[in-house]
């Protein structure tokens, strides 16, 4: 059982309060799972400013502290002299969040910090979005993040209760493996350990044992053939077996599928302003107009999705 919520924002006047509404969406969520929290939100102008690319990394995955420790102006000078341009890194409590202007590159960002911490976990990367992870109480984790504080677009967030892999930041959601991607799953991939090896076979390289892992790194593969979400989340039902609620998101869109059974719980709603996806009501509640939106629980292996 895990938690996971998910809010796209229609109206850019609520850019502002982004971070305040996912804060409080995901702590409703957290006793559906007190093992870890992570986020993802897209637009904030201090983690991934316009005109920049991010990496966000957790430089020891096998801490269980709300805290690394780093030094970060002197890893951001480090930083800098090796890519030759100013980079800022910020802290985001277990989570780091490195960007530098978008003609570096994104790839000779990853390198870098990866050169400096060769054990990071790297928990997302591309122009967007900035991706936050980390063992404990998803409230101490949002006040670690400065969560409340964030804006912008998008975010999606997840409250975990380890049921297979172990319990670290590898094992951690949201899975982004893709440039601005992100993934969030509640259930179980019984043909996981299947898929993993055939996509091993095509070159992927996995940083944990989850299987939700494995649902990411399907769907970043089809997306970079040149799927589109929609399309690559109808791949994947086809393929992958269990039970399942998904969100999956990237700079432009925000899509929900459940498996044929839909045993795991979802509630979606929409108003002009927003549109909202939780495992409970009780998530939404707080959502402003939410009295007056149009609620509905998602119908099995249809895919929902928006674009901005």
């Amino acid at each position: 059982m895990c938690g996971i919520v998910g809010l796209h924002l229609r109206s850019p006047d609520l850019h502002a309060h982004l971070g305040e509404l996912l804060t409080g969406m995901l702590c409703e969520m957290q006793d559906r799972g007190a093992d870890s929290a992570g986020v993802a939100v897209y637009g904030d102008p201090r983690w991934s400013p316009r005109g920049h690319v991010a990496v966000s990394f957790v430089p020891d995955p096998s801490s269980l502290s709300l805290s690394t420790g780093v030094e970060v102006d002197a890893l951001a000078a480090e930083l800098s002299r090796d890519l030759a341009s100013p980079v800022a890194v910020v802290d985001a409590g277990p989570t780091l969040v490195a960007h530098v202007v978008e003609s570096a590159g994104v790839e000779a960002l990853r390198a870098a910090v990866l050169a400096a911490f060769p054990d990071a976990l790297v928990a997302g990367f591309g122009s967007d979005v900035a991706v936050l992870k980390g063992v404990g109480h998803p409230r101490d984790l949002a006040a670690a993040y400065g969560l409340a504080g964030a804006q912008g677009w998008q975010g999606v967030g997840h409250t975990r209760m380890a049921t297979e892999s172990a319990v670290n930041a590898g094992g951690c959601h949201p899975y982004a493996v893709g440039p601005d991607q992100c993934l969030v799953h509640n259930g179980s991939f019984s043909n996981h350990a299947t898929i993993r090896r055939d996509l091993r076979a095509r070159g992927a390289v996995f940083d944990s044992e989850n299987d939700t892992e494995v649902g990411a790194r399907f769907v970043a593969d089809r997306l970079a053939a040149g799927y589109d979400v929609e399309t690559a989340l109808k791949d994947l039902c086809g393929t992958f077996d269990g039970f399942y609620t998904l969100l999956v998101s990237d700079s432009r869109s925000f899509a929900v599928v459940r498996d044929a059974i839909a045993c795991k719980p979802a509630v979606i709603a929409e108003t002009d302003d927003w549109v909202a996806m939780a495992s409970e009501y009780r998530a939404l509640v707080a959502l402003p107009g939410v009295e007056s939106a149009r609620l509905y629980e998602p119908e099995p292996e249809r895919i929902y999705a928006w674009t901005r």
